[in-house]
């Protein structure tokens, strides 16, 4: 029997989802650690962290393979705080995805018109 958990486990086992911690080395810095994370969710993260004029810093790193959670480092201007450019960089992330996914609906529904338009023809 291992002592590690199954994968499976991990989503039923208790674990904040996210946790912020002040950055005690840079100034106006916080790390956020989302557990059960990859580095998909981490680069797209920190993409558009990095588009804010406002965020001095923005990096990412998986602490250790074997660890399902990514800790995003975030350092901001003194007016700006680091909560408020990871907020704004999450809802934006949201709004450009549900425009996406409306763009690939609306592209889909073309395409399967179009192909049934194309089988009547023949």
């Amino acid at each position: 029997m291992a002592n590690h958990n199954i994968p499976i486990q991990l989503f039923f086992l208790f674990f904040y989802r996210i946790t912020i911690v002040k950055d005690t080395k840079m100034p106006n810095a916080c790390l956020f650690t989302l557990n059960k994370e990859d580095h998909t969710l981490g680069n797209i993260i920190r993409s558009q962290l990095l588009k804010d004029p406002q965020v001095l810093f923005a990096g990412y790193k998986v602490p250790h393979p074997l660890e399902h959670k990514i800790v995003i480092r975030v350092q901001t201007t003194p007016d700006y705080s680091p909560q408020e450019a990871f907020t704004n960089a999450i809802t934006d992330l949201i709004s450009e995805l549900s425009l996406l996914e409306e763009r690939f609906r609306v592209c889909v529904t073309y395409i399967v018109c179009f192909s049934s338009a194309k089988d009547d023809v023949i």
